[in-house]
């Protein structure tokens, strides 16, 4: 019960669009941190995070994050190399 409501509420969140950025086939939201990371919906509604330095990070399955504005949400999965090849896909060859 408590997933399905922080899930609600991560998909709820305003957050920054990431149709600008990153292909719109593949993220669906990006969500800003408290702590500078952004954590990113994917279009299957799991999850990839990208600390403040721009770099995908592993993430603890059901691992609580706050957000910019005091949110809590939870992680759900971990695409931590399908976000890496979302985040550097213009630096590769």
């Amino acid at each position: 019960m408590l997933k399905k409501l922080l899930m609600v509420a991560a998909l709820s969140t305003a957050a920054v669009s990431a149709f600008a950025a990153y292909p719109a086939e593949e993220v669906q939201k990006a969500i800003q941190l408290k702590d500078g990371s952004t954590v990113y919906i994917l279009k299957d509604g799991k999850m990839g995070m990208e600390d403040k330095l721009g770099r995908a990070v592993r993430m603890k399955q059901g691992q609580v994050m706050e957000t910019k504005d005091g949110q809590k949400i939870m992680m759900h999965g971990d695409e931590v190399m399908r976000l890496d090849n979302i985040l550097h896909q213009d630096h590769r060859g």
